[in-house]
């Protein structure tokens, strides 16, 4: 019996882009669940900033998960640098759109992206079959 071919042939070979698109992808969705929550509930904008570093540090968590899981090895550092590039996608992006100043928050996020993207790396990279043995 022949499987089911894929509908789409297209794959991100290189780790870190999987992961930063990931990231992107939790990101969009933590950000469409908190609208969601601004918009249904009494809290404030000013209430939010906690939630908005929780939703950076679980998109990096899931960016950091993925590319250590592709990559196989080095999962803390693989990860770490996939949180740090998310976060200067998302500190550039923030500049280039809203011209934010620059605050604690930035740092704060910086360290927060990579410290859950390896976390995220350290959990990846022992998943999946695509394991190499260390030499």
């Amino acid at each position: 019996m022949k499987p089911i071919p894929r509908v789409s042939g297209f794959r991100i070979a290189s780790p870190l882009l999987s992961g930063v698109v990931w990231s992107i992808i939790w990101l969009a969705a933590g950000t469409l669940l908190l609208s969601l929550l601004l918009y249904g509930t009494a809290i404030s904008e000013q209430e939010v900033v906690p939630w908005v570093f929780g939703i950076h540090g679980f998109a990096s968590l899931c960016g950091g998960f993925v590319s250590a899981r592709k990559s196989g090895r080095k999962g803390w550092s693989v990860g770490m640098t996939t949180g740090l590039f998310y976060a200067v996608a998302v500190l550039l992006t923030s500049f280039l759109a809203n011209d934010v100043d620059w605050t604690v928050r930035i740092p704060m996020l910086i360290v927060l992206a990579a410290l859950f993207g390896a976390i995220g790396g350290m959990f990846g990279v022992n998943t999946g079959a695509s394991r190499r043995p260390m030499r």
